[in-house]
């Protein structure tokens, strides 16, 4: 069984950054793939970024230009880093990762982000 730890999330004013963490209990060197979703209260879970094992990315569109996914295999871990956050990013932000295309996902505890002046 995999564990993931999230933390970084918080309480930021508009416009303002967060990055999020995303820390794996085994190793990520030869992962499928990785990344985060995102669930608003009241509205069903949604993709926000992904990242392949050789480094292709892919962003909802809501989020380009704002968000970047990025890992870091020597510390099993996955972040995203928040720029320029909007009131419509407040939501619980869940990480997954998967080591294998048949593989299930696996799923962080999830973690809170709230921007609001």
């Amino acid at each position: 069984q995999v564990q993931l730890v999230e933390s970084g999330g918080g309480l930021v004013q508009p416009g303002g950054s967060l990055t999020l963490s995303c820390a794996a209990s085994r190793s990520i060197f030869s992962i499928y793939d990785m990344g985060w979703y995102r669930q608003a209260p009241g509205k069903q879970r949604e993709f926000v970024a992904r990242r392949t094992s050789v480094g292709n990315t892919v962003y909802t569109n809501s989020v380009k230009g704002r968000f970047t996914i990025s890992s870091d295999n020597a510390k099993n871990a996955l972040y995203l880093q928040m720029y320029s956050l909007k009131p419509d990013d407040t939501a619980v932000y869940y990480c997954y990762f998967r080591f294998a295309a048949t593989d299930q996902n696996y799923w962080g505890q999830g973690t809170q982000v709230t921007v609001s002046s």
